[in-house]
Parts: structure tokens; sequence; C-alpha cells
């Protein structure tokens, strides 16, 4: 008999997400065990577990999949699950905790994309992510910063906890980030007067950036919106919107299932590379980003 393939699937949470469950059997993966409340300590033994038990041919057979909701917290899993492999017992693993890791690269890629439509690179762009403490908001500040971009992460929280941050995120994934203020209309506004590129990852549901707040936006090319729950992020965002000019400025803007559809494309393609791969991989947002871009110069042609 064929031996399955098997994902086990870690979360530190009290369950993992059934997205992120059904992504995996959509890609094949034929059994999908979830672990819940892991801790960091805990992932040697889960990950040695998985491998010991199935000699050589049943590890090609099987995978990793870190979930969760700290993006830090997460990478360090991926390491720490890596580090417990022993030749020839080693499997590919992938960390992509609340989808922010696929949702982030999904959405600088496409904003990339707009940018080299005018001509023009991440490179030298102020970048500005409103919510920006949050999951996608962190990871989504590093690729840009990682591509040349000045970027800032804004929290409705104040400056202290944006630079915290900032300052936390920017070490652990050596990047250079800076944090702002956007706990009130003035400081959103003067934020956005500053940006080229405007990424909304709030919270569902809550509009950072009003028609209002557009009027001080005189540099804005492309703004970005991940929230797909009414009203909009960025007034003026449709979740379709794929380049669409947006009203009362020169940009051009991205809605939520513009980025969504590429981000579920990359996080499909990730899972199907796991499971097909000869060699085991260790999978996160850098590959993450380079498969988004993929996806969008396919649809390109």
């Amino acid at each position: 008999m064929e031996r399955p393939y098997i994902l086990h699937m870690l979360t530190p949470g009290k369950q993992m997400s059934p997205f992120d469950i059904n992504m995996a059997a959509d890609a094949g993966w034929q059994l999908v065990p979830t672990y819940t409340d892991v801790t960091l300590e805990s992932v040697m033994g889960l990950t040695q577990d998985a491998i010991f038990s199935r000699g050589p041919k049943g590890v090609a057979r099987t995978g990793l999949f870190i979930g969760g909701r700290d993006v830090l917290l997460a990478a360090d899993m991926l390491e720490r699950a890596k580090a417990s492999m022993v030749k020839p017992f080693v499997v590919s693993a992938m960390a992509d905790p609340s989808g922010s890791y696929t949702t982030a690269a999904a959405m600088v890629a496409c904003v990339e994309a707009k940018l080299k439509a005018r001509g023009e690179s991440l490179k030298g762009q102020r970048v500005t992510i409103l919510g920006g403490t949050g999951t996608v908001g962190r990871i989504a500040g590093v690729l840009a910063a990682r591509e040349g971009a000045l970027v800032v992460l804004s929290s409705r929280h104040g400056i202290d906890v944006a630079e915290e941050a900032a300052k936390e995120t920017g070490k652990r994934f050596d990047a250079t980030l800076h944090g702002v203020s956007g706990g009130d209309r003035e400081a959103v506004r003067r934020s956005i007067a500053e940006a080229d590129v405007v990424l909304a990852t709030a919270a569902a549901g809550v509009q950072v950036v009003s028609a209002e707040d557009l009027g001080f936006a005189k540099q804005l090319k492309v703004a970005a919106d991940v929230n797909a729950v009414p009203p909009e992020g960025i007034a003026g965002v449709g979740v379709m919107d794929d380049g669409k000019p947006l009203a009362g400025t020169q940009a051009v803007c991205i809605g939520a299932l513009a980025v969504g559809n590429v981000k579920y494309q990359t996080q499909h393609r990730l899972l199907v590379r796991m499971r097909e791969t000869d060699k085991p991989v260790m999978l996160s947002f850098d590959a993450a980003f380079e498969v988004a871009r993929g996806v969008l110069a396919e649809a390109k042609g």
C-alpha cells in the first residue's frame, strides 16, 4: 500500500485555521492532522515524532505547516523544526501565520507590479502601512524594505507602539523599519501626505483612510487595501479594484480580492511544491514573495 501524504499542522493557538486546512487538502495532502497550543519548546518533539516514524520513503510524503497569529514566533518555530531534523529524516516545512506571509507577499507583489507599469520600482518609495503592527503589516513592511523602500509602520495606539513593532520586526528579519503614529486623524493625514504607497492592513471592517483624508495624499502613486469587510479600509478602494484610479488622488488602487486572488494562488503553489518536491524545502515569506511575483508575471503574459 502506498503511503499517504501527511501534513502535520502546528499552531500556538486554540485551533488551526479552517482556511489553511482546506488549502492543504486542496493541494493534495491526504491527511492533515492538527496540533494546537504548540509552544516553541514542543516543536522539536513533534517534529521528530513526525519524521522518525515513517522511514526515508515516508518522510518524502510528510510535511509540516506552522500557523498561529504571531509572525515572529512562527519564524522561530520554523527554524526550530528545521534544526530538529536529522538526515535522512528531513521533510518540507512552511510557515504562514494567519495567512500573513502569503497575504503580505501578494500585496507587495501587486504594488510592485503597478509601480513597474509606471516605469518605477519599490526602491526609494516611501511606504506607509496603516495597521502596520499587525501580522500582514509587519511582513509587508519587511518585504518592501528589502526592496529598498523607506517603510513606516503606523499604529492607532500611537508612536511608541509603532516604533517598538518596527524595531522588533526589523531586528528579527534584518530590515530597516520605522514607526509613526496613527492615533488620530491628523497623524494619519501627516503620514499619508508623505507617502508614495499606502498599504491598509488594519482589522477587517475598520476604515483607516477616509475620502477627506485622501485629499492630503498629494504624492500617492499606489494604494492597496486587504480589508474585504465594509466599510473599505481606504475610502474608494473596491474589493475587486486592480489598477483603477483612486478618486481624489493621482494614484491607482488595489482591492482586497485582487490581492486575495494572488494570495490564494501563492499559498496553493507553495503547498503543492512541498508535496511534489524531490528535495525538502523550508518555505517562509521570501518564497511566498517569489511565487506571488510569478503569479502576476503569468497573468500579464
